[in-house]
């Protein structure tokens, strides 16, 4: 490779850099903003909880699928529309 196979090299790096940093970021930081977010209980599935409860402490720990004590993260709106989706651990 001679000096200007590296120079030119260099220079496309330095621009796909660039781009996929434009993209990154506009994806992280949309224009229509971030979605509002609720909690789900009843609808989780074994090991796919979102976060910890009275039982565990930490994600990913749910023993049992659709536990009324388990919940995950849906975007606002939604749960009701899921089958055994609850919006507090209480209801069933």
């Amino acid at each position: 490779m001679n000096k200007r196979d590296a120079i030119n090299a260099g220079v496309m790096l330095t621009v796909a850099g660039a781009m996929i940093a434009a993209v990154a970021a506009s994806v992280r930081h949309g224009s229509q903003g971030t979605v509002e977010r609720e909690r789900c209980y009843g609808v989780t599935r074994s090991g796919a909880n979102d976060c910890a409860n009275a039982v565990h402490s930490c994600a990913k720990q749910a023993a049992t699928q659709n536990d009324m004590r388990e919940w995950i993260a849906v975007p606002k709106g939604t749960c009701l529309r899921l089958a055994g989706g609850a919006l507090d651990e209480h209801s069933q």
